[in-house]
């Protein structure tokens, strides 16, 4: 269970800034850290098994962020969670934690973390606060079959004294490891949900290969979130369920009032 010592945590109202795609700013603990960097223009990727095509740019531009303490990616291998502007971003951020995988390729500056592993980070104003690594699934079925398709993920939990937990799903599509998840640290403050059922007709049968609107808002009921702010559900062209979307299942599921859509920018 999450630590809830020290001032009480429900009605802290953590700053995210939504830019589009997976990314988003979030101040936590006095540190500032962005999620899964896209800043590329509109354009097409060819990759191995076809094209994706981002269709928005992102609401800021990396310059105009300020600055960056801590990269949460999720992993570096897609061009809709890290593109061209994004790996450029990361030779000027101090840490970018990400997967095993993606901390050998990324270099010094990355440091990768198993399922559950964790690293403490200094505070500006003295004490740390702890960003565990927790694991993720970029598509249904055995880890090992979908990791062989889509590689490996990871998500994070942000926790510390006095500070509300949040936790960063990434590309992940389980709601059995979001129970996982909800069991060791739940209830979380907020839960910054990947979304948007991307899907493709070659892959796992074209079942989403991250969370549905309705999985998301399962996934706010099992982790007892009291804020939920979803990202990774525009901008791309993969990406079959919207804002729209999102509001139907909450409401259904008596939830609408978690959502935190906000004002993308």
């Amino acid at each position: 269970m999450a630590d809830s010592t020290g001032p009480s945590t429900a009605t802290v109202r953590l700053p995210i800034r939504v830019l589009g795609g997976p990314t988003a700013l979030l101040d936590y603990g006095g540190l500032r850290f962005l999620t899964d960097p896209t800043f590329d223009p509109p354009r097409d990727y060819h990759v191995p098994r076809g094209t994706l095509t981002k269709t928005a740019p992102a609401a800021a531009t990396p310059a105009a962020l300020g600055r960056i303490d801590v990269v949460l990616l999720s992993h570096d291998e897609h061009p809709d969670n890290l593109d061209e502007s994004g790996r450029a971003l990361l030779a000027g951020v101090p840490l970018t934690l990400t997967t095993p995988g993606g901390g050998q390729r990324l270099g010094a500056r990355a440091r990768g973390l198993a399922d559950w592993e964790a690293v403490d980070l200094e505070r500006p104003g003295g004490g740390t606060l702890t960003v565990t690594g927790v694991p993720a699934l970029h598509g249904p079925g055995a880890r090992e079959d979908v990791e062989a398709v889509t590689g490996q993920v990871v998500g994070f939990v942000l926790t510390g004294q006095g500070l509300p937990t949040v936790y960063v799903s990434g590309d992940n599509a389980s709601l059995d490891l979001v129970k996982e998840i909800a069991a060791r640290f739940g209830p979380v403050d907020t839960a910054i949900l990947f979304a948007g059922a991307p899907r493709f007709p070659i892959l796992f049968d074209g079942a989403p290969i991250v969370l549905d609107s309705a999985q998301a808002a399962e996934a706010a009921r099992l982790l007892g979130a009291r804020r939920v702010v979803p990202v990774h559900y525009d901008s791309w062209a993969h990406f079959t369920e919207g804002r729209d979307d999102l509001v139907a299942a909450f409401t259904d599921a008596g939830l609408l009032d978690r959502l935190d859509l906000g004002a993308r920018g």
